[in-house]
């Protein structure tokens, strides 16, 4: 093993506590799937119902492959590609698991590309509630703001390059001085907006019936579509599968407990994604719009109650910020695979990987910003009927949410579940007897057949 493919040893090189550590990784999974996505589709599956299946999917499906992916990235110390070809190697297995490597730099690579324009919408947002331009507005004028910005190429990318250099700047300065720094500022500031939006959604008047919508289930509600859309979350929720917890636990001392690790975390996912709601139904019921108004929600729905309501320009900004801030804990764990990869495969400077593999994700998404525009007709693969209609935007989304991160979820829990030596998993995870039988029993048998059915769901 050459000298840039060693295990992260120096003490600069891990996490300086296991707090550190939850707080990124929770700061990677708490991103616009809790903020934006969470609550519309919530309100798209009818409320309590939904949230009952979502909150045992999580536990049942996203915990298992996030302790899984984790142990096999503080296990081989490395970048994901470079982990999983030490560990075939040491483990005895087939070559082929090294795909799992690979799957997840490409994936958490891809996923920026697009993730990063979505991130500058937040930062027009954040203009927009401050300079009061929802104040009054109607649902007509809204909706044209949106309509704006997306039909406009050059400040979609102004907004996108502007989020990339964020990002750039936080993953180029090292793990304790960058990345560290970074979530144990964002993260308390994150709960610290968060809570002061659910303290502003109490007094909309319709607290009780956004509580009610969120926790008293109706299953008469619940579709199968339903079941598989919480099935589908819970993993994408968790950015399981895109190797960042595998990048991010090459970090990870060895003298921290992965599983009570990991609850954690999941406890920290949920909880923001339930009080995100919990900000949001109050103001969609309180101004007589529909909680099922999809991916708008976030964009036109809610700005439309910010204009409509007292100190609306006040909160808006808090939670167009609040917005920001979860895409930015995501985006820097989404590049540090690729940065990680290239410190060790090309022997380049962490600052000039952070650089370079942010340039190359920066030229991608210029794809992602021209689909809403320019290149809105343009169907890359339409000649083929599966991917009929579909922009670069929707091309890229597809092939990650739908193909990479459900197959790199179920490659890991198979691998670590059947094709791992036993030894020593049990004090690695941090699991003991009937612990961690029931475990491993989740892990080798309800995760893969749930990511299984979601994968092929979602295919057919």
């Amino acid at each position: 093993m050459s000298e840039s493919t060693q295990p992260h040893q120096q003490a600069n090189n891990l996490w300086s506590s296991r707090m550190a550590f939850i707080l990124a990784a929770a700061g990677s999974a708490v991103g616009l799937g809790n903020i934006w996505k969470f609550p519309y589709i919530t309100g798209e599956n009818g409320g309590g119902a939904f949230v009952l299946i979502y909150l045992a999917c999580i536990f049942l499906i996203g915990v298992p492959v996030l302790i899984a992916e984790t142990m096999i990235g503080r296990r081989g110390g490395q970048s994901p590609v470079a982990t999983m070809r030490t560990l075939t190697k040491s483990e005895g297995t087939a070559r082929g698991w090294r795909a799992i490597g690979w799957n997840g730099v490409i994936a958490s690579f891809l996923v920026l590309s697009f993730y990063a324009v979505i991130g500058g919408w937040a930062l027009v947002y954040i203009g927009k509630a401050a300079t009061g331009l929802f104040t009054g507005a109607d649902t007509e004028a809204i909706g044209g703001q949106f309509g704006g910005l997306l039909a406009n190429p050059w400040e979609l990318l102004m907004w996108h390059s502007v989020f990339m250099v964020i990002v750039v700047f936080i993953v180029g300065r090292g793990i304790r001085s960058g990345l560290e720094k970074a979530v144990n500022m964002l993260m308390p500031l994150l709960f610290v907006l968060l809570v002061a939006m659910v303290i502003y959604a109490m007094n909309s008047g319709s607290f009780g019936r956004a509580v009610s919508f969120m926790f008293s289930p109706d299953f008469s509600k619940l579709t199968t579509a339903g079941v598989l859309t919480a099935l589908g979350h819970a993993a994408f929720t968790l950015s399981i599968g895109i190797g960042v917890l595998m990048a991010y636990g090459s970090y990870l001392p060895k003298t921290v407990n992965i599983a009570r690790t990991a609850m954690t975390i999941a406890v920290v996912d949920t909880s923001v994604a339930l009080l995100a709601g919990l900000a949001i139904f109050p103001l969609v019921f309180a101004n007589g719009l529909e909680p099922g108004a999809g991916p708008g929600l976030i964009f036109v729905t809610l700005p439309l109650a910010f204009g409509q309501m007292s100190g609306g320009a006040l909160f808006g900004t808090i939670f167009f910020a609040l917005l920001l801030v979860a895409a930015i804990t995501s985006a820097i764990s989404m590049l540090e695979p690729v940065v990680e990869w290239l410190e060790e495969h090309k022997g380049v400077s962490r600052a000039k990987s952070a650089i370079g593999g942010g340039l190359a994700i920066w030229f991608i998404g210029i794809g992602t910003v021209l689909s809403f525009n320019v290149w809105e007709s343009v169907h890359p693969l339409g000649f083929i009927p599966f991917f009929e209609g579909k922009t670069v935007f929707d091309l890229l989304d597809f092939l990650v949410s739908n193909l990479m991160m459900p197959l790199g979820g179920l490659a890991i829990a198979l691998f670590a579940g059947w094709a791992m030596k036993r030894e020593g998993l049990p004090a690695d995870i941090g699991l003991q007897g009937s612990s961690y039988k029931a475990f491993m029993f989740v892990l080798r048998y309800l995760t893969p057949a749930g990511i299984a059915v979601v994968f092929l769901y979602n295919l057919l």
